[in-house]
Parts: C-alpha cells; structure tokens; sequence
C-alpha cells in the first residue's frame, strides 16, 4: 500500500509538471452552467444555514480551505479520513485543531446537492468548499466575488505531507514570503490573507510563549502592547488548559473587516506572524495602507483568495468527483 502511494504521488506530480496550465484553464465561474445552474445558490443557502446555528462555522471554513490549499493544492484532500494503512492531511498536529463546522458545511452542502437529479455526482468537493468559504467570508461582513469553479478531488492525502506547507504562529515575513511563493502567491496576498486573523479564535496553548516565555530578556515579547499582554495573561493563565480558545481579533472577532491591520499597528497581533507584519518594514508600508483603507484592502483580499484557489488544482487526469468527501471512492 505504501509502495503504491509513492508510486501514485510520483504520477501526479510528472502529470501536473506536464500539464501546467491544464487546470488553470479549466476554472471558470459558469463550470457548472449546464449540469447544475443552481449550485451556488444551493451551497449558500446550506452555508446560511449553518452560520445560524454556529457562528464558527464562518471561521472553520475559513481556515479549512487555506489548510487544504496550502498542502497539495485546493482538492479537499484535507477532508479525507484516515484509515488503518493511511494516516490523511486532516490527522496532522497541525490539522487536528480544525474545528468540525467547517467540514460539517461541505458535507452538507454535498448532500444537498446530491439531493437534485442533475447535480447529482457532478460537484466536486473542492469546489463546494471553495463556494462555501466565499459565503462565509460575505456572512461575516466580508466581500463577495465570483468564484472559479471546475476543481477535482485529489487521490491522495498523507500527514506527511503537511510538515512544513503550512504558515506557523511564529514565522517571520522572510519565512511567511517563502512559503507563500511557493503557491505562486506574493508578499501582497500573504499579508491579504493572514488578515483572515480577523475572525474567529485561536488556543491559549499557540501565544504562551508570547506572553510568559519569550526569551532571555524579556518574559513578554516587547512587540505586544502591553494591555494587551495583560489581558491575554489574564485570559490564558500559566497553568490553564493549552486548548481554551482566545479571538484572534480583539476588537471585532465577528466582523470581516480591516481592523486586523489597526490592531496590528497598536501592538495588538495575537501571533508573532501577525505581529511582525507591522515590525517588519517591507510589509509595514502594507499594514498602514490598508488600515486606512478597507476598499483597497478587500480589493486585495479578493485578488489572493481568487490566486489561491488556483493552486494545484486537479483535472480528470489526476483527480475525480468523490460522491463522500471523507473517503476515496
């Protein structure tokens, strides 16, 4: 089974380096005109549905579409289960904490989909979770944008192939750029995108070392305003459980907005690749640009999520429609 896995990722890999623009090409908004006229509006309607329920949905969908992309491209390869011969992306330490509300929204959708005749079978996962990530972003305050459609699913999914594909809490810009470029994604889209900060919560366990431990000379990182350090010790005392959830955003963690940025200007990023957004003069001109203003930040935020569901994206040569999302078939 292993040896047919390694054999498989080769193939994938020498048909995607052979056919470069191929799945490029093929994304367009109308993908699904003929089959199935009204899968946008199904999909909205389910992801509409859910945010009334959970508000983490907004942000669980949010983080799962950047999670799938950034490992293997956007092929809903991250929604895979794990089986006893494979252990799947989703099972990586730095998968484990995704939140159940945003895999719960595609498998809904999915199914309401599946429910109509014509569409039946005919949506990929991948494109579901792309539209579903959309309408969050519009639910929370966001913009909206037409989304690209025509994704297949991806046949493989390995934990091994997270390490070292996803963005860390405490990179640096250098290491942010590098790993941004290498989904064709510019300095510009990575700090777009990590503006994603302004929803949703992260865990006491991710800013200890912030707060308490910094280093040698300085048991709290100076970069951090220092109400704000209070009220993060406060909120993550030294022995609390490493899983109790903080907003990343202080001010408006329910709001789309570009206040991520005016935080990031008072001291206020919750992590150290938020903050050094702001310390690190090439992306600072960015932050203050952006902090004033919101069009030209959403604008931005549009331009990199419609690039990053770009990446890696799969064909009928290396992909298929999966009829469950969580399992090969």
């Amino acid at each position: 089974m292993a040896r047919f896995g390694l054999v498989l990722v080769v193939a994938l890999s020498l048909t995607i380096s052979m056919f470069p623009d191929t799945a490029t090409a093929q994304l367009k908004t109308n993908f699904y005109g003929n089959s199935c006229p009204n899968v946008e509006q199904i999909v909205r309607t389910v992801v509409q549905q859910k945010v009334k329920q959970t508000f983490v949905t907004i942000p669980a969908t949010l983080r799962l579409f950047f999670h799938d992309c950034f490992v293997n491209g956007c092929d809903a390869s991250v929604m895979i289960q794990s089986t006893p011969t494979n252990k799947a992306e989703k099972d990586h330490p730095d998968n484990v904490s995704l939140a159940g509300d945003g895999f719960d929204v595609v498998i809904k959708a999915k199914k309401a989909l599946d429910a109509i005749p014509s569409c039946r079978n005919k949506i990929s996962c991948a494109d579901i979770l792309t539209l579903a990530t959309r309408d969050v972003v519009v639910a929370a305050g966001g913009p909206s944008y037409p989304v690209e459609l025509g994704r297949f699913d991806g046949l493989v999914s390995t934990a091994a192939s997270v390490t070292g594909n996803l963005p860390g809490p405490n990179d640096k810009v250098t290491e942010l750029n590098k790993l941004f470029a290498k989904n064709k994604l510019t300095q510009e889209d990575m700090i777009a995108l990590s503006a994603a900060h302004t929803l949703g919560f992260a865990h006491c366990g991710k800013v200890f070392n912030r707060i308490y431990n910094f280093n040698r000379t300085h048991s709290v990182d100076p970069t951090l305003n220092k109400a704000y350090a209070k009220e993060l010790q406060l909120a993550c005392p030294k022995k609390v459980d490493p899983r109790i959830a903080i907003n990343m955003d202080p001010t408006t963690p329910r709001k789309f907005d570009n206040l991520y940025f005016k935080n990031l200007q008072q001291g206020k990023g919750l992590f150290t690749s938020d903050q050094v957004l702001f310390t690190d003069g090439r992306s600072r001109p960015t932050v203050d640009a952006w902090a004033k203003n919101s069009v030209a930040f959403n604008k931005a935020f549009v331009t990199a999520m419609t690039k990053l569901g770009r990446v890696g994206v799969k064909t009928r040569r290396n992909g298929n429609i999966r009829r469950d999302c969580g399992v090969f078939n």
